[in-house]
């Protein structure tokens, strides 16, 4: 339930959101969805949706500074059924906007791994991972910490292991 620490740990992290959100057959029409969204400035507190089937991520922030930035969530489904993935970026890769406040959460699923960045990969350049104080990681949720978060944030990647049925 912690944030993958290391190259090994980052490196399964992006394994596990490759194989649900770029498998062929998570591309299916149930399988996965992206939507575009405003995050939008002035300090009031906003939310955004999505499903699939059983599952939802709902991602609320608070943010200062500058305009209206476009923003992407996706969320997909494992083939087997057993993982339900949810990223939430700026395809520009850097967010100008100041962050009060963020949080990612998960309904019908328990977070197994999941991960904050400061700026997201675009034209060569790397994620750029928040540090592991910055914020915090819960069973259904991957929130700010107050006091700690430095108000920079441009992705998050939520993992979530679904409820298995036992024969």
């Amino acid at each position: 339930m912690a944030a993958p620490s290391g190259v090994a740990g980052r490196w399964l992290l992006a394994a596990v959101a490759a194989v649900v959100l770029l498998c062929p057959a998570a591309r299916a029409e149930e399988a996965a969805s992206t939507a575009d969204f405003d995050v939008r400035p002035g300090g009031v507190v906003h939310s955004f949706s999505r499903s699939l089937g059983d599952y939802t991520c709902t991602f609320t922030y608070s943010a200062q500074g500058g305009t209206n930035e476009q923003w992407q969530m996706s969320v997909g489904v494992s083939e087997d059924n057993l993982l339900f993935s949810c990223s939430v970026w700026r395809p520009q890769g850097k967010s100008y906007l100041f962050f009060t406040q963020f949080k990612a959460e998960v309904k019908g699923a328990k977070i197994e791994h999941a991960m904050a960045y400061s700026q997201a990969a675009v034209g060569g350049q790397s994620d750029v991972p928040l540090k592991q104080e910055e914020f915090e990681i819960t069973e259904t949720t991957v929130a700010h910490k107050e006091g700690k978060f430095r108000f920079a944030l441009s992705k998050l990647m939520v993992v979530a292991k679904t409820p298995r049925d036992e024969l």
